[in-house]
């Protein structure tokens, strides 16, 4: 039978709860890398600090460099119960969306503590849960955020979050500019050691700025999947970027590492195929049927049951496909999500 690539139940599928990574792999770069080549259907396997052998002079690499933020905070309101603020979207200096807890409690002016000089007080309810909270503090946001705030591990990592390899291992190692509450997981894998490696052999290397949003790696709740609404994010491209991308050689393979770079990429691309530059927001939402305007390979993490990045990929590759790979993991007990294994198409 025939599968409705627009309905929810095409992207489930049952995954044994032992493959979803708990901690990362060490060193990075031995995670285990799938290569599915689109054209001939093939999947194969290497090592992921093999990469620099499977390249060549002349191709390239893509990265988004965002940078994961302390965004959980836990504290206390005047009534003494504890709540918890969940920072989503910064809107300026002091005023950020957030999802909070108790949400239902927490209502306009009340005011949650999180230290002698640190608060933030609730300013309206927005739509899907979330809140607009004004913070109160002294001195720099970022420097008090680092202070009191908790790195925020996926819901699936079921364990303590304030475990001391995270604050390391849940960042690229080339993780720049701070805003994400999400870690683009494709870029986890690079060490300085494999970049530096890649950069001596000639693959050029260049970043764009993503900041993920909660949204990304939610998974998809209506049966029809173009009823789905993905959360607005943060994008930017520098001159020297787009200039970059937008002089690559077409006999030359040029891997966008991870899918928030690739929502970078295709949500930035005009009608004749280039890269605009600058800063924009966007909400786009790739699944089958999608034209691809940029991205030729991807680089990418096995992904979520009935998520909207499992929607991607299937666009990309072709559902069969990507369908025929994931069984195949499963079987071979590859490593899934953020700490896990990595799959590159071609």
């Amino acid at each position: 039978m025939t599968k409705n690539l627009h309905y929810l139940s095409s992207y489930q599928f049952d995954l044994p709860e032992e493959l979803i990574a708990q901690y990362p792999c060490t060193p990075r770069d031995n995670s285990r890398l799938m290569v599915i080549d689109r054209k001939s259907g093939t999947i194969s396997e290497m090592r992921f600090r093999e990469l620099s052998d499977f390249l060549n002079e002349g191709d390239s690499l893509v990265f988004n460099d965002t940078k994961v933020i302390p965004a959980r905070l836990f504290g206390t309101r005047k009534t003494g119960g504890v709540a918890e603020i969940f920072l989503t979207n910064r809107v300026n200096d002091d005023n950020w969306e957030v999802l909070a807890r108790p949400g239902k409690k927490l209502k306009k002016w009340d005011v949650v503590y999180f230290g002698k000089d640190f608060s933030a007080e609730i300013v309206e309810s927005l739509e899907d849960g979330r809140k607009l909270v004004k913070f109160h503090f002294e001195g720099d946001f970022d420097n008090v955020l680092a202070q009191y705030g908790k790195l925020p591990l996926p819901q699936y990592i079921k364990r303590d979050s304030e475990h001391a390899i995270d604050n390391e291992r849940y960042q690229t190692v080339y993780a720049k500019n701070s805003g994400a509450v999400a870690a683009p997981t494709a870029g986890l894998h690079f060490t300085d050691e494999l970049l530096k490696k890649l950069a001596e052999k000639g693959v050029t290397q260049e970043f764009v700025t993503l900041h993920v949003g909660i949204g990304t790696f939610r998974p998809v709740q209506v049966d029809d999947i173009r009823d789905h609404k993905m959360h607005s994010e943060k994008v930017f491209i520098s001159q020297k970027a787009a200039a970059f991308l937008n002089s690559k050689a077409r006999d030359r393979r040029q891997i966008c590492v991870g899918t928030t770079c690739c929502r970078s990429l295709e949500s930035s691309v005009n009608d004749e195929g280039k890269i605009k530059e600058g800063e924009h927001s966007t909400d786009i939402f790739i699944y089958p049927g999608y034209q691809f305007k940029y991205v030729n390979h991807l680089l990418t993490n096995f992904h979520l049951p009935g998520s909207s990045l499992l929607m991607l990929v299937s666009a990309f590759a072709g559902y069969e496909l990507i369908m025929e790979a994931y069984r195949k993991a499963i079987l071979e007990k590859y490593r899934f999500f953020s700490y896990g294994d990595a799959m590159l198409i071609l």
